[in-house]
């Protein structure tokens, strides 16, 4: 997601991360991780992102070009079992002037600490309505792809940690910049947002900073450097 924000501090992107003091090391780079599924769960809770099936999002992207696209996520009733662990299947499809141009399905599961990890992605990009592309697809276990966590249980400023590895295709990470900036969207203005850093080896150009409402999950992304886009929420619907 990419968005637009009031931050209070925008600042703190300059601050090197220290890492924090959860329980359990969060994944990093391409360290190997072993995961015991039973300690995971498709039924995902983190109060930053819950992921309740029926949940849907609306966000309106914006680049620097003026071009926009409307992307819908949907938290499907559907899991898939990766390494073993029952993970949830999310729908994010992107359209411009009504044209699909990107559709994903991506798998993500809980733990019992209550960090949501990400644990692969089925995505493809269209043009006139043909497939021109699967690239960023990956699923951990699988070629050597890693998971990794998109939310951590309790996140603290300086915490950093893999969202995903799969080498040469997909290799995001993020840094927890603050837990206490405020958004405002054409959906509402929120205070007490978690704000990350996003950023990828594969592309050092590129910085992301993405805001993560309470109760909600992602409001906003900003398009820092490498691109100027911006994802807003504009609408979401509960169960």
């Amino acid at each position: 997601m990419r968005v637009t924000a009031l931050m209070s501090a925008a600042a703190l992107a300059l601050v090197p991360g220290c890492g924090g003091s959860e329980s359990t090391p969060l994944p990093q780079g391409a360290d190997p991780v072993e995961l015991d599924a039973a300690d995971f769960s498709a039924e995902i809770d983190n109060d930053y992102w819950p992921m309740r099936p029926g949940s849907r999002w609306v966000y309106r992207e914006t680049d620097a070009d003026g071009t926009e696209q409307r992307v819908v996520v949907t938290v499907t009733d559907d899991t898939r079992t990766v390494l073993g662990i029952e993970a949830r299947v999310v729908h994010d499809a992107v359209t411009e002037d009504g044209e699909l141009v990107e559709d994903t399905f991506d798998w993500y599961a809980q733990d019992d600490e209550g960090n949501v990890w990400y644990l692969g992605e089925d995505t493809k990009e269209y043009e006139d309505g043909d497939v021109t592309t699967t690239a960023g697809s990956w699923e951990a276990g699988v070629d050597g792809a890693l998971p990794g966590i998109v939310v951590p249980a309790d996140p603290e400023a300086g915490m950093r940690y893999r969202q995903e590895y799969y080498a040469g295709e997909a290799e995001d990470s993020a840094e927890v910049l603050g837990i206490s900036e405020r958004a405002e969207v054409p959906y509402g203005t929120f205070d007490g947002v978690l704000l990350t850093k996003d950023f990828t080896p594969l592309d050092p150009d590129v910085l992301e900073y993405k805001l993560y409402a309470r109760g909600v999950g992602p409001v906003l992304v900003l398009g820092i450097s490498g691109g100027a886009a911006r994802e807003e929420l504009v609408e979401l619907s509960l169960p």
